[in-house]
């Protein structure tokens, strides 16, 4: 039985969080963990690119991302674990999904059209600030995807645009050039839980309301402890149903732990208390992987080997179906085409029916075998 391709792609724009945890790392490496799964995981730092100009945020992001999924529990002898930037097999794809792939297509990409309207409603030019990479954005992640034939890619709703993008991308150049892509499909995990930032909303770098998943314990206290409660004093009774420090904890707890919380909001429990309660849960977890990640942190020609390793493993195979690719499209030795021609005059040779008059006056008739 072959087994499924996952495919995940981390940008290296920031530092992970605790919603990225939550979120993506965590479900990640427990899925990774699966027989019957081929999981491929990459630092998509091409993407960075494209919203950020600071090298250094980017090589520094690249570190932190890394050495976070490996403390995490991430193996990369049983994963491919792989920086983008280290397979030029993929931007030179992206060039053939380029020239397969309709502008229409593109332009009604989620972050374009985004992007389009915020200028269009500050009255300034459409195109203002939209870069080609901005607007190529979904081709290069449309490479990413089907260089490696990924069968699912776990997305959250606002990424299933990408994965049909994608799918049409494979559509079109299986119908011009034959079939080379597998279509794949998205993976959406309902279940995963979306953490709410220090100010209630959704846990973002955009908000300026994450918890870095490993801040120091005394920063990981301080930041808990800023999560914005409302004015109920002790004794009073709490809700749950929109508080953001009960969803963290509930991310992070067992089902008995939650209900036993649940039950001290219902009490009147302090918020003071309920914080230190959230702290101790989350720190009990976080712990063991910080003294990892710090040792990463400290090694970084560790990760350096180990995302190296990866790319080789990557492009095992993306080297040869690059070059099936480029066969496919007409991209070969030119010394090619005397064998190729050869081949294609026997194989179109067919037998041959032929009638004639000889001299006697009669018609004859003869078979011709090709």
């Amino acid at each position: 039985m072959s087994s499924t391709r996952f495919l995940t792609g981390i940008t290296t724009s920031g530092t992970p969080h605790l919603g990225n945890y939550v979120g993506s790392i965590r479900p990640s490496v427990r899925h990774s963990l699966i027989e019957g799964v081929e999981s491929y995981y990459f630092l998509a730092d091409y993407h960075a690119l494209i919203k950020i100009d600071d090298p250094a945020r980017i090589q520094r992001s690249t570190l932190e991302i890394a050495a976070s999924w490996l403390a995490c529990g991430l193996d990369p002898e049983r994963v491919v674990f792989y920086r983008q930037s280290d397979v030029p097999e993929i931007p030179e794809l992206t060039w053939f999904l380029t020239c397969v792939t309709g502008k229409g297509v593109l332009n009604r990409a989620h972050a374009y059209k985004a992007q389009v309207d915020k200028n269009t409603a500050s009255g300034v030019d459409p195109d203002s600030d939209v870069t080609a990479g901005l607007f190529m954005y979904p081709v290069l992640m449309g490479a990413d995807i089907l260089m490696f034939n990924a069968h699912k890619v776990p997305v959250g709703r606002d990424q299933i645009q990408h994965i049909e993008m994608a799918r049409d991308m494979a559509h079109s150049f299986n119908h011009r050039y034959g079939e080379h892509f597998v279509p794949p499909e998205a993976e959406i995990e309902e279940s995963v839980a979306t953490l709410p930032g220090l100010d209630g909303r959704k846990m973002s770098k955009s908000y300026d309301n994450t918890i870095p998943l490993f801040a120091p314990r005394e920063q990981l206290k301080k930041l808990i402890a800023s999560i914005v409660t409302d004015s109920r004093l002790p004794g009073q009774a709490k809700e749950v149903a929109d508080s953001a420090l009960f969803q963290i904890y509930q991310a992070f707890a067992t089902q008995d732990e939650t209900a036993s919380l649940r039950q001290a909001y219902a009490n009147g429990i302090a918020w003071g208390d309920a914080k230190q309660l959230v702290f101790e849960r989350i720190d009990r977890e976080i712990t063991p992987m910080r003294e990892t990640y710090q040792a990463l942190m400290k090694d970084p020609a560790k990760i350096e080997a180990i995302l190296l390793k990866g790319a080789t493993k990557a492009r095992q195979i993306a080297t040869p179906f690059m070059g099936r690719l480029r066969q496919a499209v007409g991209l070969q030795d030119l010394r090619a085409q005397v064998s190729a021609k050869v081949a294609k005059t026997a194989k179109a040779a067919k037998p041959l029916f032929k009638q004639y008059r000889e001299s006697d006056g009669k018609f004859y008739f003869k078979l011709l075998d090709a």
